[in-house]
């Protein structure tokens, strides 16, 4: 499995397309914004965008979900817990900022645990509450993208509606931290690490 990471213009969300070259799918993380740079990579490796996949519900992760709906045909896929926030401007907290968005509906609704399947090769759901309810990780064979659940050197924020620091602690913690393995990190902002660094150094934890 491999992926490209693109750092959108809003607030530098990454949007992550993890594919199976094989296969000719793909999954788009978080597609915060510049859902022209995003097609421009699909449509130069002439991938087929099986899910478009949330890690969570807030607006500078899923701005250009639309847009990519309609050019891809690709599910919507967000955790149970977040599925409100795609529909409602207050949920996603894009009326605070005067630009009140409201983005199609999800056709997957994720539970904890769940398999996406690109080809042969596996997307592992973990569900990670703690920057919102709905927060979830995503683990690939070689890495674990962790969108705003956990950061190089940080975590995510608590303080917006359905955060919990308790929470996400224990998302951290007991879920992250038990992993069978060393992974490297992708987080919803900023740049790559690894579990072992933030286990060894990250300060919140």
């Amino acid at each position: 499995m491999k992926f490209i990471r693109l750092i959108t213009d809003f607030m530098g969300v990454n949007c992550y397309i993890i594919y199976n070259e094989a296969a000719g799918e793909c999954a788009v993380v978080d597609p915060g914004a510049n859902e022209g740079d995003i097609i421009r990579e699909i449509d130069a490796r002439a991938l087929k965008v099986k899910y478009i996949l949330l890690t969570h519900g807030h607006f500078d992760h899923i701005g250009a979900v639309k847009a990519l709906k309609e050019h891809t045909g690709g599910l919507i896929a967000i955790h149970s817990e977040d599925a409100l926030q795609l529909t409602d401007s207050r949920l996603n907290l894009s009326v605070y900022m005067g630009m009140p968005m409201v983005q199609p509906k999800a056709d997957v609704i994720l539970k904890d645990g769940d398999i996406l399947m690109l080809g042969d090769e596996e997307l592992k759901i973990l569900h990670t509450p703690g920057h919102t309810k709905g927060s979830i990780c995503v683990l690939a064979e070689e890495a674990l993208f962790s969108g705003d659940t956990l950061f190089q050197g940080s975590v995510g924020r608590t303080d917006f509606p359905g955060g919990s620091f308790s929470q996400l602690m224990h998302s951290i913690k007991e879920v992250l931290f038990n992993l069978p393995r060393d992974y490297p990190v992708y987080p919803g902002h900023g740049d790559s690490t690894s579990l072992s660094e933030e286990k060894a150094t990250n300060p919140f934890v």
